[in-house]
């Protein structure tokens, strides 16, 4: 896609209308935090100025606005440290830390985990991706912590994405959660898509969904919180934070799903992915790997300990 100067005349019907809201009906493809981005970066005008995302539109203005052609996202090879649980021909078993995006994407464009394989698996990476998340077969969220698969060659790829399909790749995650839950364990079946009020962020939805089921026990209760392991047997964007926010217990430390007063000093939801299981693809031999809770985590726990609940 090539840059684009857009004209656009406000009409009587649009008068009063917010610029963002505005630009995002009129200009084809293009989004209202797209809009509100090209608004604080300069590229939007009215009648020769430029104007804030809660300019009010009148009758008449005229609206100049300029979309820079996208930039194209390459991954580079970077010397990042990784921790490899565990390492053959086929595939690798990667721990990985807390605040550590997955692939690059636009405001990561390096410093992730891509980049990290890639310095150390070389060429020896599947492609079934593309080039912006060679191997990856499954994510997790920046601020999760915890164990993921990553595919050396298609054949093994193709082999993990039929098992996460068929839902018999064990994926169990720790977490601690606002509230305390009624049941000891349960499970969570319902439908996510896009949230059709806010479109960065996903929610339980019959509106353009997938089918999500979350099975979840309580490990220990406490005051406030409820330390809980939850097993995926799918795997949508943000399941478990948007499902834990659907039953009324968010994840301790979510900014997005959340209350305002979820604890800041977990700089992130309190999410683990501390066990994975598979057939490997090349033997069909059944492999489980676990990681440890990382320290905030731990850390957090202790912290509860005072207001454990019998």
């Amino acid at each position: 896609m090539t840059e684009q100067n857009v004209s656009t005349v406000v009409s009587p019907e649009q008068e009063g209308q917010r610029i963002d809201v505005l630009l995002a009906g009129a200009v084809e493809g293009l989004t209202r935090s797209g809009a509100q981005k090209l608004l604080a970066e300069g590229h939007v005008s009215v009648n020769g100025k430029t104007v804030s995302k809660a300019y009010k539109a009148k009758t008449g203005d005229k609206v100049e606005t300029y979309i820079p052609a996208p930039q194209t996202l390459t991954a580079q090879a970077q010397d990042i440290p990784l921790s490899i649980v565990y390492e053959d021909e086929d595939l690798l078993v990667v721990d990985k830390p807390k605040g550590m995006v997955v692939h690059p994407a636009p405001g990561n464009p390096d410093g992730t985990l891509v980049n990290a394989l890639l310095y150390h698996c070389g060429d020896s990476l599947s492609g079934i991706n593309g080039v912006i998340r060679p191997g990856i077969v499954h994510r997790i969220d920046k601020d999760t912590s915890g164990l993921l698969v990553v595919a050396k060659n298609d054949k093994a790829h193709i082999a993990l994405q039929e098992q996460i399909q068929a839902h018999s790749f064990t994926r169990e995650y720790r977490a601690v959660v606002h509230g305390n839950f009624k049941e000891d364990s349960g499970t969570i079946d319902a439908p996510i898509g896009r949230s059709p009020k806010d479109r960065k962020k996903m929610a339980v939805t019959d509106q353009h969904s997938r089918p999500a089921v979350t099975h979840f026990e309580v490990l220990e209760r406490f005051r406030d919180y409820t330390y809980v392991k939850c097993r995926l047997e799918t795997g949508r964007t943000h399941q478990i934070r948007v499902h834990m926010a659907y039953r009324g217990h968010p994840v301790a430390g979510d900014p997005v799903y959340g209350p305002s007063n979820t604890p800041k000093s977990l700089q992130g939801q309190c999410l683990h992915a501390g066990l994975i299981g598979f057939l490997h693809p090349r033997t069909g031999e059944y492999l489980e790997f676990t990681s440890p809770l990382p320290d905030t985590f731990t850390k957090f726990l202790r912290g509860l300990e005072s207001t454990r609940m019998e």
